[in-house]
């Protein structure tokens, strides 16, 4: 059965109790999931958003227990990532000619995920569907975080259904913020802000400050995943406001892979050399191959300088290593300093290899790391104690201001691409020092493909 949220909303949703792991294996959930689907009840019937595949005739079979499908006038789809979509094919057998409610690259997305030719209606910020006594008003939320995603205002009800925004990997019978541990449920917040809208924070501030200028009373928040925010719903607003500042706390994550313990041996020292050189900087450390990997981005996310290592293997570094590096680079993170180091044999290209990738996924080194040949001895555990110290003193309360007059980097409004001068666009011919202004007229964003005019 479904559950009553307000007095026109029923939630007709799945909770998801046994997933463990999500967009294939790229994302853990280790406390569940939900996939949550909207019924409103005025004078006109909405449905908001379905579920996941697996669950589609259980779906509608439970959505049968609210209403006759065929009573339903509109269903609205928020987003259309396959556990928010999955169950539509499913229920458009019943009722095959209602209209759905969509952005235009939604409609572009049920097509190529169906192919089906349904009675889409695309519609654009501002648009609005009368129900009754109460009015949907839609906002894209372009890459937020796929190029169709809208939010769905409810007015009368005050509700906000905000899909993959605002959402946590969080099963939970209860589904409100004021029914559930609140530790809990902020560690999951952070940890889906991270792993899935983080790339595009630049989007999320813009997109918050635009629904916050529309001055809208906001009752409730109600996304596609975890529970719903009830108690002060725009709390979690807030947070994000500050999730997406180029966040980072009084934390230095140390991380680290190992073979035969030496590069262990190294990160401990590390450790302890930046505990004597600030005692109150929070110092954490992992073995990236024994951690679950989406913690690890979390806590590197909350840091504000972290130190990677790897023993060299086959002239470079473990496959742990790499595998972070690579989601790290997806991630987008910003306003981070970094080092590598590494024990090694003979070759010792692992610490110079990690530096290189650090760079490439936007992290500023601060040296050029350390590394230890064999296994290291009292006099190597004291040079990596000192460079651990002097990697606290290298970052401790420190902004990297940019001279007044550098060349500011350009942020893409659409896919939350960073041109920075300095790097330029080597693979589209544009060298490195290239201000924004000076790029030619037809260059566009390497990513979405949008032209400078979409920058800012």
């Amino acid at each position: 059965m479904g559950k009553q949220i307000s007095s026109l909303v029923t939630w007709v949703g799945k909770t998801d109790w046994e997933r463990r792991h999500f967009h294939g294996d790229e994302l853990s959930t280790g406390r569940g999931t939900s996939y949550n689907s909207y019924l409103i009840r005025d004078e006109k019937i909405a449905l908001i958003d379905t579920v996941w595949q697996p669950f589609d005739t259980e779906f509608v079979a439970r959505l049968k227990e609210e209403i006759d499908p065929r009573e339903i006038d509109y269903i609205i789809m928020n987003h259309n990532e396959i556990d928010h979509s999955g169950a539509l094919p499913e229920l458009m057998r019943e009722i095959p000619d209602t209209p759905i409610y969509c952005t235009k690259k939604g409609e572009a997305i049920l097509r190529g995920h169906y192919h089906a030719d349904w009675n889409f209606v695309t519609v654009k910020t501002g648009d609005t569907l009368p129900l009754g006594r109460t009015t949907l008003t839609f906002i894209e939320a372009t890459m937020l975080h796929w190029p169709d995603t809208m939010f769905s205002y409810l007015s009368g009800e005050n509700i906000l259904f905000s899909n993959d925004g605002f959402g946590q990997h969080f099963a939970s019978d209860s589904l409100t913020n004021d029914t559930v541990d609140a530790a809990a449920l902020y560690e999951e917040a952070l940890k889906y802000y991270v792993n899935i809208l983080n790339p595009y924070s630049p989007l999320v501030r813009k997109k918050i400050d635009e629904i916050l200028a529309l001055g809208l009373p906001v009752s409730m928040i109600a996304p596609s995943h975890g529970v719903i925010w009830r108690d002060d719903p725009m709390q979690i607003v807030e947070q994000y406001r500050k999730w997406a500042d180029a966040y980072q706390e009084n934390q230095i994550t140390v991380l680290y892979d190992t073979m035969w313990e030496s590069t262990r041996t190294m990160a401990d020292a590390i450790a302890d050399g930046i505990r004597s050189a600030d005692p109150d900087v929070r110092v954490k450390r992992f073995k990236v191959s024994a951690t679950d990997k989406n913690d690890i981005l979390t806590e590197i996310f909350r840091s504000k300088a972290i130190l990677l290592g790897s023993p060299t293997v086959n002239y470079g570094f473990t496959y742990a290593v790499g595998g972070l590096l690579e989601m790290m680079r997806g991630l987008k993170f910003r306003n981070k300093k970094a080092a590598a180091f590494g024990s090694y044999g003979w070759s010792g290209d692992a610490p110079g290899q990690i530096s290189k990738k650090l760079e490439e996924c936007g992290f500023a080194l601060v040296n050029e790391g350390i590394k230890t040949l064999w296994v290291p001895d009292a006099a190597a555990i004291d040079a990596c104690r000192a460079f651990g110290a002097a990697f606290a003193e290298a970052v401790r309360d420190e902004k990297a201001d940019e001279p007044a007059d550098a060349p500011q980097k350009k942020v893409c409004t659409v896919c939350g691409y960073v041109y920075d001068p300095a790097k330029g666009d080597p693979e589209r011919g544009i060298p490195a020092g290239t201000p924004f202004e000076a790029l030619p007229d037809d260059w566009r964003c390497p990513i979405c493909k949008m032209p400078k005019s979409k920058f800012e």
